[in-house]
């Protein structure tokens, strides 16, 4: 039996795929559970439609993505902190500080797409890597100051 898959089946095959089944396995699993359906005409030239969509959509996000890297590459941020006598820092500079630091800069990420290498405990300049599309990353230099 010939199907099209809807989603990701581990030992199957991928999303849009066209995969032959046994038609026990096809009928009373995949198709109920809304992983598959059948691969005839109008389902394939359907299918077809959806991944010119989703490419074209695709190609729009990385777009969008490049050009928010190419604001963010080049610009450093300050990043205030309370730091004692011996320059440590009371707690950590964290994700939420350096996406409310952009966000004052007139850049918009989200704090779960930027990563920091190691715990930033003390004064100085660190780097942070920003994942912005799966294809594209920026680093972002940020220095932590006085308060």
């Amino acid at each position: 039996m010939n199907i099209i898959l809807t989603k990701d089946i581990v030992g199957v095959g991928y999303k849009y795929d066209t995969v032959t089944v046994k038609p026990g396995y096809g009928r009373n699993y995949l198709i109920p559970q809304g992983l598959a359906i059948v691969a005839n005409e109008s389902n394939t030239k359907m299918i077809a439609e959806n991944i010119k969509q989703a490419e074209h959509k695709a190609a729009k996000l990385k777009g969008d993505a490049e050009s928010l890297a190419e604001k963010i590459n080049g610009l450093t941020i300050e990043v205030k902190a309370k730091i004692g006598d011996s320059g440590k820092i009371f707690g950590a500079v964290t994700t939420l500080q350096l996406s409310d630091a952009l966000k004052a800069k007139g850049v918009e990420v989200d704090r779960r797409k930027i990563a920091i290498s190691g715990a930033v405990k003390e004064a100085g300049t660190f780097k942070a890597i920003v994942d912005l599309h799966k294809e594209v990353k920026v680093e972002l230099s940020f220095e932590v100051v006085a308060e």
